[in-house]
């Protein structure tokens, strides 16, 4: 079976990329043309409203195929179909995601957990700054965002492996759960994502992921423009009326 992304509805609301790419699930350019395709038709599709990122068997990712890499070195790389411009996608997309590593998220691997919102990991996870190891530079803009600079440094300059437990005291993961939960705890938290208010949530997530860029000034006026317009929206009212009559809400993203 060739090298490929897998995607499934293992909820209504919910989807579900598998990377299959064995044995260390790297992305190369085959996996990364169906990681491509799928994540676009997520975004013309208004019933998925929570994703998660996860791979096959005993890896999350190792990243790009250096093999691959290698031999395409005197061709050049179509720079719209790189990994870079993967993990840039993935970062945009409409909702929320949910990066489970099951096991080795080794350089470009840990970067496209760190472009999802949120990070969980089983025991069995490791975390690898991989980049000093084989001469480039990686996540070192991300990383220090999200768990501090000296943090980063400790993992950006050593390319040592960090395990789940360091990874959640960290902050780089905010659950960490044994390997036979882990879909189990991501699809709970997906399923949790998605039966809040879409437009809401989606709203969130473009504020959010500004947050740490946006002065005060900036970040009232960026927020009071999603405001005006989730105020009026059909699931706000539908809020409100299943608040009223004491039953759980039905969103529609209008």
């Amino acid at each position: 079976m060739s090298a490929t992304v897998h995607f499934t509805r293992p909820q209504p609301l919910a989807a579900l990329l598998e990377i299959d790419a064995p044995p260390t699930n790297a992305l190369g350019l085959g996996p990364r043309k169906s990681f491509f395709s799928h994540l676009d038709a997520i975004e013309r599709d208004e019933t998925v409203r929570a994703v998660i990122v996860t791979g096959r068997d005993k890896s999350f990712c190792s990243g790009d195929d250096l093999k691959e890499r290698e031999a395409a070195r005197s061709g050049g790389e179509d720079p719209a179909l790189s990994l870079s411009a993967l993990i840039d996608r993935l970062d945009a997309l409409r909702v929320p995601t949910i990066a489970a590593v099951n096991g080795w998220a080794v350089g470009g691997g840990l970067e496209l957990a760190l472009a999802c919102d949120i990070r969980i990991a089983s025991t069995e996870a490791q975390f690898v700054c991989a980049a000093v190891n084989v001469g480039l530079i990686a996540s070192a803009w991300r990383l220090p965002r999200l768990i501090g600079i000296a943090r980063a440094k400790r993992m950006l300059l050593t390319g040592s492996p960090f395990d789940a437990a360091a990874a959640e005291r960290f902050g780089l993961v905010t659950d960490v759960c044994p390997a036979e939960t882990l879909r189990a705890a991501a699809l709970a938290l997906a399923e949790r994502i998605a039966s809040r208010a879409p437009l809401s949530v989606e709203a969130t997530k473009r504020i959010a992921g500004r947050a740490v860029d946006l002065d005060r000034g900036a970040a009232a006026q960026a927020l009071r423009k999603e405001f005006e317009v989730l105020i009026k929206s059909q699931d706000h009212a539908e809020a409100l009326a299943a608040f009223r009559d004491k039953r759980s809400p039905e969103f529609h993203r209008r």
